[in-house]
């Protein structure tokens, strides 16, 4: 039987879950859970997607994920790839590790925003020593909403949905806090969960510009490390690393292209090369000698 076509939307807020195969769980230790955010986050510097809550189970896992711009099917297949790689070379097995690619639905309104990170918190209540204390569960992002824990994985962007609250940060925890433990809507947000009626939810998130030229960034690349652009293309050249890779990485961020296209544009390259220098190049721009690379980018690029 065919797969149905995914719902997509490139400005839109998703609801994802992971499921493990019934035979094995998604995670059989914390050292797991811990590796499995860990690509997460390396996704997230590839995709600079944001997540607005996250809670790890034995079995499966869900996320609230603003795609900003990004193709959700690209984010999630960069985790669970990578993710079932080192589980079956950990645990010495082989074959599939997912249920499915991934479930993903659209969140449709504010309403049912607030009821899915109530819901999402709320499973790590069926965690023994966890039912009443579902901010203490060191794989959930609830704690960090109320400022108990510290973003452990530097992941989590909670001030959109406090803002929802309050724009006064104290004031939009406490209110949080109320709201969490006390919401009646966690029933609706589970009636409602995966069911085919996906709709959009946009709001006024500034959403991250994919669409540009690779031309014109191999251009904007080549004249910022003062080399000629067919360099770029050409296996080997002395010192040109560090410039394949911010290129790499730059095409992957501002033009929405897989590994193989990469490869198609460049002409020397393999995929797990530009995989490589992708993750080189999100590094480097971290840099002090390549701050505000990427805004120059975007500046030039349009």
């Amino acid at each position: 039987m065919p797969r149905l076509a995914r719902q997509k939307s490139y400005d839109s807020i998703f609801h994802v879950m992971v499921k493990s195969i019934a035979e094995a769980p998604l995670f059989k230790d914390d050292d797991d859970k811990v590796k499995f955010m860990d690509f997460v986050k390396k996704s997230q510097e590839q995709f600079e997607f944001k997540v607005y809550s996250y809670c790890l189970m034995d079995n499966h896992a869900h996320f609230i994920i603003d795609a900003n711009g990004a193709d959700i099917s690209k984010i999630m297949h960069f985790i669970n790839y990578k993710y079932a790689m080192y589980y079956n070379k950990r645990h010495e097995r082989s074959g599939h590790l997912f249920y499915d690619r991934f479930k993903s639905l659209i969140v449709d309104s504010d309403r049912y925003l607030f009821a899915l990170t109530a819901y999402v918190h709320f499973n790590a209540t069926d965690i023994k020593g966890y039912e009443t204390n579902p901010q203490g569960y060191r794989f959930s992002s609830l704690g960090i909403f109320l400022a108990e824990k510290r973003d452990e994985f530097n992941l989590i962007d909670d001030s959109f949905i406090l803002s929802m609250f309050s724009l006064k940060e104290a004031t939009a925890r406490a209110m949080y806090r109320d709201f969490i433990f006390k919401v009646k809507s966690v029933v609706d947000a589970k009636r409602q969960e995966f069911k085919d009626e996906p709709t959009e939810y946009r709001s006024m998130r500034k959403v991250l510009v994919r669409d540009l030229s690779p031309e014109k960034i191999i251009e904007i690349i080549a004249e910022r490390f003062n080399i000629d652009k067919l360099m770029l293309k050409i296996k080997r050249v002395k010192g040109t690393m560090e410039a394949k890779a911010i290129l790499c990485f730059a095409l992957r961020k501002f033009c929405d292209l897989k590994c193989g296209d990469i490869c198609r544009i460049l002409g020397s390259m393999g995929q797990a090369n530009v995989s490589r220098l992708c993750s080189l190049g999100a590094q480097l721009i971290k840099e002090e000698r390549y701050r505000g690379m990427v805004e120059e980018i975007l500046e030039i690029g349009r």
